[in-house]
């Protein structure tokens, strides 16, 4: 049984509400037939799309697929890369050397999208693909291969510092260019769910990274992961580099760009015509401001944050709150390609507009419902305990090591989730309640007078509610699906085609490494100076409110638009 793309909303609404009344009223055993028809139509769909479209899709894909596994394993990794290429004297400064060189790769992000959007828009996209992919599959296989400083000394975080930088700067031309291309090669009237697939590519990057370093350590012991099975996934890489050109190279050009070329029309200072065109500009400040900053940040929450959450503040058990995080993230696979789709039949802006105001609305609430179900005991402790710290230089910052008693006691805070205040004062003094008190920074005396008042230092699992949590952490997975799902397809759709992957790449990396890359940051430091481990989250919140704004005032609905304009 097969239905008309036109009935799909008709079979949810019955879905919904079987009991509405409607001139278009089925009997039981025909609305429950309705459900199936729905895959069978999203298959049939797919089956009308070329030979050529899906090459284009899946070599598009495994490209970005490749890029976001070498960008992340960097990640993943970098706790040990403190200890293999930093000076070993001081382990907290050589550890955040290493987050430092993760964060290069973000920073550089835009410069990449800059100068290869430039040269896609002058040359073609498919010579830009192949730069891009070789440059990011080279640099992550000779990561593999450093000395470490061990061996060359100060040479070796150089060496990784300059791989890092060719790291960002491919990645940079490889985000939000491929979405031009792969739009541009999407048959009329299904963009969003043939390019909706793309936006997979990054949560199985984070999978794929995050399992083959888990079976690393199942089978080797930790000396011989530090000395060389750390190098294993950096070496994989040349294999999925291999398959990546090969699928690249018997890609054809865009047929938008083919077409610009025939009519003599392809911009030779792509960059400048972005800068001095007002609409372009008005599309690029769309992008960072509302589209892009908007999925950054709920990726972030939804995907990063939810777990050191569950794990630092709510304290409970590493391996439940990685389960239930990776269980939510499958569920963003159907749900992208769906709200993909969804955005072919009533609009690309309604969807996102729907996913910017879900996050503002809901992130407040999920996290505390998190420490609710989590963790109730501390969550009764922090509404009805009074914890306050009084000293001198209380100035503790997770970006360096805590010298005095009083950022230490900071820092013992923060980390085990207890809200606290600060008051200035001659003499380090925890208050805990209205008649315990402990003087300087004893761990020992913390934890037992905290305990006396109900504090507990893991979440027990008993009393863990884990089928809320879960229910929870969908919540802002459905702002992430509604965002992504149409996205790829708007990036492009928001320009003219001769400046399009300059213009749409340019923001959206921008954005990705400003506002979404700035976000463990700004939570961590809010969270820091107010004492309060749910105020950083106030700083997503701000930015989505802020996108959703921007959005209802701003955003066109881009559905229609004719890519070769």
């Amino acid at each position: 049984m097969t239905v008309r793309s036109d009935e799909w909303f008709k079979a949810c609404t019955l879905c919904v509400s079987p009991s509405r009344k409607s001139s278009a009223r089925v009997d039981k055993r025909q609305h429950m037939l309705y459900i199936p028809a729905l895959f069978t139509t999203h298959a049939s769909a797919m089956n009308t799309i070329t030979k050529t479209q899906r090459k284009v899709v899946l070599a598009a894909c495994f490209g970005t697929f490749l890029e976001w596994y070498d960008f992340l394993t960097f990640a993943t990794l970098a706790t040990y890369f403190s200890v293999l290429f930093f000076p070993p004297e001081d382990a907290t400064a050589a550890l955040l050397a290493s987050l430092a060189a993760f964060g290069v790769g973000m920073i550089v992000r835009p410069l990449g999208s800059a100068l290869f959007g430039t040269l896609a828009d002058r040359y073609g996209r498919r010579p830009i693909f192949l730069v891009t992919i070789t440059l990011m599959g080279a640099s992550t296989f000779l990561v593999g291969m450093l000395p470490t400083y061990v061996q060359v000394g100060m040479l070796a975080p150089a060496l990784l510092l300059l791989l890092r930088l060719l790291q960002g700067f491919a990645v940079g031309g490889e985000i939000g260019g491929v979405a031009v291309y792969l739009t541009e090669h999407a048959p009329e009237g299904r963009r969003g769910l043939y390019t909706s697939v793309l936006q997979l590519m990054g949560p199985l990057g984070i999978l794929v990274s995050t399992l083959q370093i888990v079976l690393l350590h199942q089978f080797l012991d930790d000396a011989s992961f530090s000395s060389w099975g750390w190098r294993v996934p950096f070496l994989l890489s040349v294999v999925l580099l291999f398959i990546s050109i090969k699928a690249r190279m018997s890609l054809e050009e865009s047929p938008v760009f083919k077409e610009l070329q025939e009519q003599g029309r392809v911009s030779q200072a792509p960059l400048r015509e972005c800068f001095r065109d007002r609409q372009t500009l008005k599309g690029m400040a769309l992008l960072f401001f509302c589209i892009s900053a908007g999925g950054s940040l709920l990726f972030f929450t939804s995907q990063v944050y939810a777990n050191v959450f569950l794990k630092s503040v709510v304290r409970l058990d590493a391996q439940l709150a990685s389960t239930l995080v990776m269980l939510s993230t499958l569920l963003l696979f159907p749900l992208t390609i769906w709200c993909g789709w969804l955005s072919d039949r009533i609009g690309r802006r309604p969807v996102l507009l729907a996913g910017l105001l879900l996050g503002a609305i809901s992130i407040i609430p999920v996290f505390d419902g998190l420490q609710h179900f989590g963790n109730p005991a501390l969550e009764r402790f922090n509404s009805e305990v009074k914890v306050t710290l009084s000293g001198a230089d209380c100035n503790y910052s997770p970006f360096h090591k805590a010298m005095s008693e009083c950022a230490r006691n900071q820092e013992f805070f923060i980390k085990n989730g207890i809200v606290h205040s600060t008051a200035p004062g001659e003499g380090v003094v925890v208050r805990i309640g209205a008649d315990a008190e402990v003087r300087g920074f004893d761990p020992d005396a913390l934890r037992a007078g905290l305990q006396a008042k109900g504090w507990t230092a893991q979440a027990d699992k008993e009393q863990a509610n884990t089928v809320m949590l879960f229910l929870l952490l969908v919540i802002p997975v459905v702002a992430v699906g509604l965002i992504t799902g149409p996205q790829t397809a708007v990036l492009p759709e928001l320009f003219k085609a001769r400046t399009r992957y300059t213009a749409a790449a340019l923001p959206h990396n921008l954005s990705a490494g400003w506002i979404g890359g700035l976000s463990p940051f700004m939570v961590t430091l809010l969270s820091v100076q107010t004492g309060d481990v749910m105020a950083g989250l106030w700083y997503p919140v701000g930015m989505l409110i802020m996108a959703s704004v921007i959005g209802l005032r701003f955003l066109p609905e881009t559905r229609d638009v004719a890519l070769g304009d």
